[in-house]
């Protein structure tokens, strides 16, 4: 069977994607950035995000000349609690993007950690490999360690590996393991690959345990190991494209 023909960029593609591709922010952020007149094509201030661009057109954003698409980089970073996973909090909380060193170039993270979890966060400047590695199709798993107040049943733990209905949220397969129990608190190893917004802590709380501790320790193939919290370690491009052929 033949492969699938990629997309040709000179046929046209929506302005958000063509922002996010080129690492200056996710596709929503560049829809927000187009309702505030920031985004010009060819001499003209957006109004609405619906617009198609090709290879030839003139895009500019805050004043300056779309960035051209670079070779596509990613870091690992050990993600510290108390930072959000954006790039402008709208309550003026600290962000993992003002935490990063001054000379590393703009990035967007693949997924999100929320405000009190912790450990291994992606970073990337191509908005088409985040959307890559963060889709369930990829077959990427997340793997935590997670830290809960209350006695886990094994059995109920072993019941997620058939998927978890919560508030009629349906969560797909979840691999989960008690590594040990220590007075109140249990640690338990989960891995999945949908990685919805706070999934994680629903389904504990759905089994009546309070999420205390929540460390991210692996993305598909990359690991937190060692990185010191708040550190960033690019990943070298020979194994970015080993890990991702087509990155």
């Amino acid at each position: 069977m033949a492969a699938p023909a990629k997309p040709d960029p000179d046929k046209g593609e929506r302005i958000a994607k063509r922002m996010a591709d080129a690492g200056l922010c996710s596709r929503r952020e560049a829809e927000r950035w187009i309702a505030l007149g920031r985004v010009m094509v060819d001499g003209v201030v957006l109004t609405t995000p619906a617009v198609t661009v090709t290879a030839d057109s003139k895009i500019v954003v805050d004043g300056e000349p779309l960035p051209t698409r670079g070779r596509t980089r990613l870091w690992l970073y050990h993600k510290p609690t108390g930072l959000m996973t954006t790039h402008n909090d709208p309550q003026g909380r600290p962000t993992v993007f003002e935490s990063l060193p001054k000379d590393l170039p703009r990035v967007i993270s693949v997924g999100r950690l929320d405000l009190n979890s912790e450990g291994l966060l992606l970073l990337t400047t191509s908005g088409a490999l985040a959307r890559k590695l963060e889709a369930p199709a990829t077959g990427w798993r997340r793997r935590y360690r997670v830290r809960v107040h209350g006695r886990p049943n094994e059995d109920q733990l072993a019941s997620l590996a058939r998927g978890i209905a919560v508030d009629k949220m349906r969560y797909g397969p979840i691999e989960a393991m008690l590594d040990n129990q220590a007075g109140s608190n249990a640690w338990i190893t989960l891995s999945l690959t949908e990685g919805r917004n706070r999934e994680v802590r629903k389904v504990m709380e759905a089994l009546g345990l309070r999420v205390n501790r929540l460390i991210r320790v692996a993305y598909g193939p990359f690991q937190l190991g060692n990185l010191p919290r708040g550190e960033v370690h690019e990943v070298p491009g020979k194994i970015l494209r080993e890990q991702v052929p087509d990155a």
